[in-house]
């Protein structure tokens, strides 16, 4: 229903639009790496590593639906995160894999926008998410009384609807923007999916409000999140160094590492998309690539993380597999 919503307020703005001469982009992909051998290697890295994620995401929310003892905030937020990781990657590589393999590299216009908007919308809400878990393990540590009355089912409810609609409305603004400019050609995406900015570039017109907008949005999405998410682990720590036993310290930090973790990656990868975007030197497929990279590193290594430093999950996933062994 929301991506039949979006394709629509897409085409309404799209219908509006008065100067275009072109019907279609073409996605140009990796510029210097078109021989077939270097393209059947990367669509054998990008499907391994899609396949490998979806199996990941899917069996953690597999383990939380059936293990009653994980219906709690935590990792019910967990789980949404899962499902926001299965969603990003499905926004681009299915694209991605499928100019590889038949050189189809063309996509529809309102379908370029439609792409740009759940890519933009999906990593924007996993951003809030991250905030909100950030929220979730500050009550747990420092209100741990108080913690089943502030995460109340009702409470995680609301806090889950502002992520996704939060998300969503992140980049209407930009599309609105984008599809009021006139593209009269060319229609080459230097890019492997269509990202905004190499989108906008195309167009017959000035593009420095579209720019300026993108970039104050982008880093509110990003930078305000981070403070909270650093303001809430300063308090936390405050707290944690407060406890008296040395037990309870390292039980309060295991219950955060995993979110560290899973946050240290999704901004490292952010930060190096930025750089090489912002720094000369680096060439166009090298750009083309860390931007690729941000939709399938986070989503590939979340559910490992999430394995390997939640005992609960672990212990759960464990059981399950012997389960279904036994059958």
């Amino acid at each position: 229903v929301l991506q039949l919503q979006t394709d629509l307020a897409v085409k309404m703005i799209i219908s509006n639009q008065t100067v275009t001469n072109i019907s279609e982009f073409i996605v140009n992909g990796f510029s210097g790496i078109q021989d077939q051998r270097s393209q059947n290697i990367l669509f054998a890295f990008f499907l391994i590593t899609y396949v490998l994620t979806l199996f990941g995401n899917v069996s953690i929310l597999i383990v939380i639906k059936f293990d009653k003892s994980l219906h709690t905030p935590m990792y019910t937020l967990i789980g949404t995160l899962a499902f926001l990781d299965l969603c990003i990657p499905s926004v681009t590589v299915p694209k991605i894999l499928t100019n590889l393999m038949f050189r189809t590299k063309s996509i529809e216009f309102g379908a370029c926008f439609t792409q740009m908007v759940f890519y933009l919308g999906v990593g924007s809400a996993e951003s809030f998410l991250l905030m909100v878990m950030a929220y979730d393990r500050y009550v747990a540590v420092c209100d741990p009384l108080h913690y089943s009355t502030i995460m109340s089912n009702r409470h995680l409810i609301k806090l889950h609807i502002l992520c996704w609609v939060g998300g969503m409305m992140v980049p209407m603004l930009p599309l609105y923007l984008a599809v009021r400019l006139p593209f009269c050609g060319p229609n080459v995406v230097l890019h492997a999916f269509c990202d905004y900015s190499a989108v906008v570039r195309l167009a017959c017109a000035n593009v420095t409000l579209n720019a300026i907008v993108s970039m104050t949005i982008a880093m509110s999405v990003l930078l305000i999140p981070l403070a909270f998410i650093f303001f809430s682990y300063i308090k936390i720590i405050i707290s944690v160094i407060k406890v008296a036993s040395s037990e309870g310290r390292k039980k309060a930090f295991s219950t955060c590492a995993s979110h560290l973790l899973v946050i240290l990656v999704f901004y490292l990868v952010a930060v190096f998309v930025f750089i090489t975007y912002r720094i000369q030197g680096f060439s166009d497929d090298v750009r083309i690539m860390a931007a690729v990279l941000q939709n399938v590193i986070p989503p590939l290594v979340n559910p490992i993380i999430y394995c390997l430093k939640t005992r609960d999950i672990r212990k759960s996933f464990l059981k399950f597999i012997r389960k279904q062994v036994s059958v």
